[in-house]
């Protein structure tokens, strides 16, 4: 049967210690609930959280305007969000530690466990009248005694009333007090509250404070009287905590309005507004926000403020200053703006250098204290006789270009090892233009691994590092070409002349080395053209002809004919050192230019006289040697005695070529033979793209005048005619009489690219065009054009039969004429090698004048290249 307790046993049991009760309740089996009438909790208790996230108000109704306005960043009032949540429960927490200097007051629940010769435990409650009445003890008064005394007391009263009991003490539940939160609190009232609570805690079970509440004069009133001022700041920003006093039954804890507010913002590391009080300085509210930031400019900080003529005006002080200036006022509105990004007391090296960047400058630095070594501080595809010092002349930021040789300067030898000035910016070119060249010149130098990697690491740098180049220069490369040339002096010609060489290099801007000039001088020389005024000339210059890199080149301080070709690399092997020629413009007049020459070895040489000095907009040029050429190459091919590609002389001409290659093999067909040429091709291409857009637009214009049932090609065949047109490559043929040349009766210059087809003996009669069976028949001494076409099926009903032709073997076109007494016989027109062409009647072409001159094109070009390819 179960164990039934009786109500004296429930008594007894309940005042054993937890751990024996529940002993005693396994052994029994009895639910410990059901004589203690309390669930049994585990020694843990899980805290219940008073505070919840507020409801987040909706979303205003934004127009289109304020919706796709752009968003700035706004500052909060500091220390509101730190009341951003709702209470949940007004209840007091029971889990709380107790400090040593509560005071127990009515209400109060102490535990207390004896321990030794007896074992008990005792829940005992302070009653009114504050005492503590404990079983089989005298009661005691402990009404106002802190939570440590009393501990000591009542340890020191079991020890003398029971002979060989210890006590341990323990607050149990709480009592419970009504406090008042009023003011501009989130959710004004009054509050049931654990005996512990402060004024912090009062604010957040009150849900926080309104927007407008201050945080800084909360009162706490206790009969009527302000016991305490809590400024909240104390505790947020200094983490002081004593106002936070704790409250007392029937305290009232009353937020004013916010007072004075100053808003902090920009580069300092707390922004917010801030309540400020009457006593405060700006010492002060730099400390509220959390100090300055390293990049702040604290000289000048810009100050918005109401004033007295309800107009807003504006204020600059010195934040840096031991005394500052300044007494916050309400409405003020301070902003810390960022120091320039201007280094100040550097100098910056940029380029093909190992360790591009800023580095310290001090008086008496030169070049040579940057660079000390060619292997060490250079990369290897660094050009060592060309490099650009840029330096600040003005408070304008205009700029002046000094030119070194940076072996020399490091050797330090005068006078390329400059003395260096503050803010000065050392350009490092490469010796490659393009990035392919340069590429392929590192792969054969066969890099390390460590020099690969700082060839890396050196370009990301200098992405970055060309950036803050071009916010000094103050111009960005990004569509530089169409700025400069609207705000440039050059005229229009000279606009036109520099877009058609770049058009000519067909170099696009990923094809230029990273550290080449094209890169480098960009927003240099950007720079100097937008600082040209009518006082002072673009100082630049430039170079062409016959030189490695022409172009435009900064005109540097000082500048000679010697250093120009320096910086565009050197002069090509073609170029003419006996003279040279400087175009300038005529002082005075800009209307008019004068021609400079001289002898330019002995200005390279340095010759007093002859080293011509360099003014704005020179135009400095270097002539080829007469009659120079580079490697002019022709081919022969087919059947000559000794085939292949030969390097002529300039002039050379074709009988000449053929004498160095042993005349005609005994199969030659000299009468057949096909010259090409390249100028000839180019110009061939060109004509075929022409016609074949006229075409269409003929073609165009004919179909609305066309009536149904005509005899006119359908659309598709058009179109495939006009396609086959425009798809058609030129051969650049140039029709030839080899015979006459050979017997030197002709007279044929050679040029670059030009190319000899000399076929081997023929035998076959070709008939192409508007036949039944196109084919190729053995040649017949004594037959005619007619016959050839009778074998080759006759003609189609759409064959012109009238503007029958002949393409002879060397090319050339015979129309036979069967009408005239005078005529030649059609048979001694035709020769082995010949091509009879049976053209379409034009009537099937709705009348097309270009139709004619087409079709002839092309076939002519289509018996061209058959014959090359069978060579």
């Amino acid at each position: 049967m179960a164990f039934t307790p009786s109500a004296s046993q429930i008594e007894q049991f309940k005042k054993l210690p937890k751990a024996q009760q529940e002993a005693l309740a396994r052994q029994y089996g009895v639910d410990l609930s059901t004589i203690t009438g309390k669930a049994a909790s585990s020694s843990v208790q899980e805290e219940v959280p008073t505070i919840q996230s507020r409801e987040e108000a909706p979303e205003p109704v934004l127009t289109d305007e304020e919706r796709f306005k752009p968003k700035q960043d706004e500052i909060k009032p500091f220390g509101y969000e730190l009341f951003a949540g709702e209470p949940s429960t007004f209840m007091p927490s029971e889990n709380a530690a107790v400090p040593e200097t509560y005071l127990i007051g009515r209400g109060d629940q102490l535990k207390i466990n004896f321990y030794g010769k007896e074992s008990e435990s005792y829940e005992v409650n302070v009653d009114r009248e504050g005492r503590l009445n404990i079983p089989n003890l005298s009661p005691v008064e402990v009404a106002g005694l802190t939570f440590g005394e009393i501990k000591q007391l009542i340890k020191a009263k079991v020890e003398q009333e029971v002979i060989g009991v210890k006590a341990f003490v323990s607050l149990g539940q709480l009592r419970s007090m009504r406090i008042l939160v009023l003011g501009e609190a989130h959710k004004p009232g009054s509050y049931s509250v654990s005996s512990l609570t402060t004024v912090s805690h009062a604010l957040f079970i009150s849900g926080g404070v309104s927007e407008i509440a201050s945080l800084r004069n909360i009162q706490v009133k206790r009969a009527g009287k302000v016991v305490t001022n809590f400024d909240l700041y104390d505790l947020l920003i200094k983490g002081d905590s004593r106002n936070d006093i704790i409250l007392k039954p029937g305290d009232v804890v009353f937020i004013p309005p916010v007072g004075s507010q100053v808003a902090v913002e920009g580069l300092v590391k707390r922004p917010a507004i801030f309540e400020i009080k009457d006593n405060e300085s700006a010492q002060d509210l730099l400390k509220m926000a959390g100090g300055l930031k390293p990049q702040a400019y604290a000289q000048k900080a810009i100050v918005e403020r109401f004033n007295n003529h309800n107009a807003k005006e504006i204020l600059s002080v010195n934040f840096a200053a031991k005394q500052i200036a300044y007494t916050p006022r309400d409405g003020d509105r301070i902003r810390f703006n960022p120091v320039s990004l201007q280094y100040q007391n550097s100098i910056s090296v940029i380029g093909a250098v190992a360790r591009p960047g800023h580095y310290q400058w001090h008086q008496g630095k030169r070049i040579s204290d940057v660079f000390t070594s060619v292997r060490g501080d250079l990369l290897p595809q660094a050009d060592l006789s060309y490099a650009l010092l840029v330096r600040e002349v003005n408070i304008s930021g205009d700029i002046e270009v000094h030119q070194f040789d940076v072996a020399q300067a490091i050797v330090e030898a005068q006078p390329h090892d400059l003395e260096l000035q503050a803010n000065d910016k050392l350009l490092i070119f490469s010796r490659f233009e393009e990035k392919e060249a340069e590429e392929l010149a590192l792969e054969n130098m066969a890099l390390t691994a460590e020099q690969q990697a700082l060839q890396l690491k050196t370009k990301q740098w200098h992405k970055y590092q060309q950036q803050e180049f071009e916010k000094y220069i103050g111009v960005s490369v990004e569509d530089l070409d169409t700025e400069l040339d609207n705000k440039s002096a050059l005229t229009i010609a000279e606009i036109s002349k520099r877009k058609a060489e770049k058009e000519k290099q067909k170099l696009q801007p990923e094809d230029y080395a990273l550290f080449s000039r094209n890169n480098l001088l960009k927003p240099v020389i950007a720079k100097l053209k937008l600082q040209a005024n009518i006082t002072q000339g673009m100082q630049l210059v430039e170079i062409n002809g016959h030189v490695t890199y022409p172009g435009i080149y900064p005109l540097t301080r000082g500048s000679e004919v010697n250093e120009l070709i320096i910086a565009a690399g050197g002069l090509l092997e073609s170029a003419y050192t006996e003279q040279a020629e400087i175009t300038r413009v005529v002082a005075g007049d800009a209307s008019k230019v004068e021609h400079i020459k001289f002898n330019l070895h002995k200005a390279i040489l340095g010759e007093i006289g002859e080293n011509r000095i360099l003014r704005s907009k020179d135009s400095l040029n270097i002539f080829s040697i007469p009659n120079w050429q580079e490697n002019v190459k022709v081919e022969l091919r087919g059947e000559v005695k000794f085939p292949g590609t030969y390097t002529i002389r300039r002039g050379e001409t074709l009988t000449d070529l053929l004498q160095r290659a042993g005349g005609f093999s005994e199969f030659a067909e000299e009468n057949a033979a096909i010259f090409t040429r390249e100028s000839i091709r180019k110009q061939e291409q060109q004509q075929l793209a022409k016609l074949s857009e006229e075409l269409r637009r003929d073609i165009a214009q004919k179909s609305f005048e066309n009536s149904v049932g005509s005899n006119s090609l359908s659309y598709d065949e058009m179109n495939k005619l006009l396609n086959d047109l425009a798809n058609v490559e030129a051969v650049g043929r140039l029709v030839i009489d080899l015979p006459l040349i050979v017997e030197n009766k002709q007279r044929l210059v050679l040029q670059d690219g030009d190319a000899l087809y000399v076929p081997s003996k023929r035998d076959s009669i070709s008939v192409i065009g508007e036949v039944n069976y196109a084919t190729s028949h053995l040649y017949k001494p004594g037959t005619g054009f007619e016959e050839y076409i009778a074998l080759s099926g006759g003609l189609k009903e759409r064959a012109d039969d009238e503007r029958i032709y002949i393409i002879k073997a060397n090319g050339s076109v015979k129309i036979p004429d069967s009408g005239s007494w005078f005529a030649v016989s059609d048979t001694q027109l035709i020769e082995a090698g010949d091509t009879i062409v049976v053209p379409l009647n034009s009537d099937y072409m709705d009348n097309l004048t270009l139709w004619s001159t087409a079709t002839q094109i092309v076939y002519q070009l289509g018996v061209a290249v058959a014959a090359i390819s069978s060579i």
